[in-house]
This record gives C-alpha cells, sequence and structure tokens, in this order.
C-alpha cells in the first residue's frame, strides 16, 4: 500500500483540493484495483461494500478500540464548543450541495459526511485532538482503477501536533494498510478480479 507524493495527488481533478486549500493534507495513500468493468464509481462500491461487511484487522481493530477507550477516558473524543460554525460542511457551495449524494452531517462510523460525489467523499470528525477530514476517491484508467485515501488535520488545540505524532506508527503501520486491504478484499468480492 503506497503513500504517494502530495505532488502527485494535487493534479488529480478532486474538489477537495479547493475545497480544504488552506487545511494541511497530512499524508495520502493509493491502492491499484482490477479494472473489471468500466464505469464503477465511489458511490456504487460504497453502497456495495457497506452490504459486505469487510472488517479490519483484529490488530488495527484493538487499536481503534485502545484509542476509542482512552479517548472516553480522557475526554478526548469530546466535540469542541461551537462545533457548528467549525465544521468543514459550512464551506459548501450551492452547486456541492446538490452534487451530494448524502446530505451533510450524516452520520457515517464515527465521521459525519461533508459531501458524497459520485467518485470523491469527505468525511470529518472534530474532538479535542484534532480536525480531521478522510478522504475516498476512485480514479479510473484504462488498466485500473485507483483508491486514494487522503487525511487532512487541522489543529484544535497545541495538543493536536504531539497527538498526530504519537498515533502516526499506529496509522501508518497497522490501521491504514488493514483499511486499504479491507477496501481490496471488499472489491475482489464485489466486482471480482482480474
Amino acid at each position: 500500500m503506497p503513500q504517494i507524493s502530495a505532488q502527485d495527488f494535487k493534479q488529480l481533478p478532486l474538489r477537495v483540493h479547493d475545497f480544504l486549500a488552506d487545511v494541511p493534507l497530512h499524508d495520502v495513500w493509493a491502492i491499484d484495483l482490477p479494472h473489471t468493468r468500466s464505469s464503477i464509481t465511489l458511490d456504487e462500491f460504497l453502497r456495495v461494500s457497506r452490504a459486505n461487511q469487510c472488517k479490519l484487522s483484529p490488530g488495527a481493530r484493538s487499536l481503534v478500540s485502545i484509542r476509542l477507550f482512552a479517548g472516553r477516558l480522557l475526554g478526548w473524543d469530546r466535540e469542541p464548543v461551537a462545533t457548528a460554525l467549525d465544521t468543514f460542511a459550512t464551506r459548501l457551495t450551492s452547486a456541492d450541495r446538490s452534487k451530494s449524494l448524502a446530505p451533510p452531517g450524516t452520520r457515517d462510523g464515527l465521521f459525519q459526511v461533508v459531501y458524497r460525489f459520485e467518485n470523491e467523499q469527505l468525511l470529518e470528525i472534530i474532538n479535542r485532538t484534532a480536525h480531521a477530514a478522510a478522504l475516498s476517491a476512485l480514479i479510473e484508467t484504462p488498466t485500473a482503477y485507483r483508491f486514494i485515501f487522503g487525511v487532512y488535520v487541522r489543529n484544535v488545540s497545541r495538543f493536536t501536533p504531539f497527538y498526530m505524532t504519537l498515533i502516526d506508527p499506529f496509522r501508518k503501520w497497522v490501521v491504514y494498510p488493514s483499511l486499504l486491504a479491507t477496501v481490496r478484499a471488499s472489491w475482489d468480492r464485489t466486482f471480482g478480479t482480474v
């Protein structure tokens, strides 16, 4: 599962580049998926893969559980004051809103939908550790599909950079590889392999 450069990522035709231009891109990952048929959209894939319920690896699930336990214990997961004013959804244009296939604020696991377009989705989470956005995108090429997963992080306090440094090894070596392996397994089950 390769990380891709910010430069390569910014060349992709995605709304997020302008939408979060002032929010630091923390990192971006990509996985190539077999091109078994044309015109598969991210929206179609997400709808079908939810039905297939792929799960993270036991190690990744354990790390997420530990983080959620620590968050409850230490109060990290409470939303900061004035969250409604700070949500990325306030940046949506009327064109963005009409194009979105899910209303802003719709719950999606631990996250909330900012927008869900046909081939691009932006989710966010705001708590006392960070204001983070998770981008998923699906790009079709002549020979493959490329699933893109990007993470943007806006500081909510002086603790945010320390927190992100603390969790980086776990994200990069356990959680994200498991997440992208889950994407690949779901793709293979849903659309087959070449």
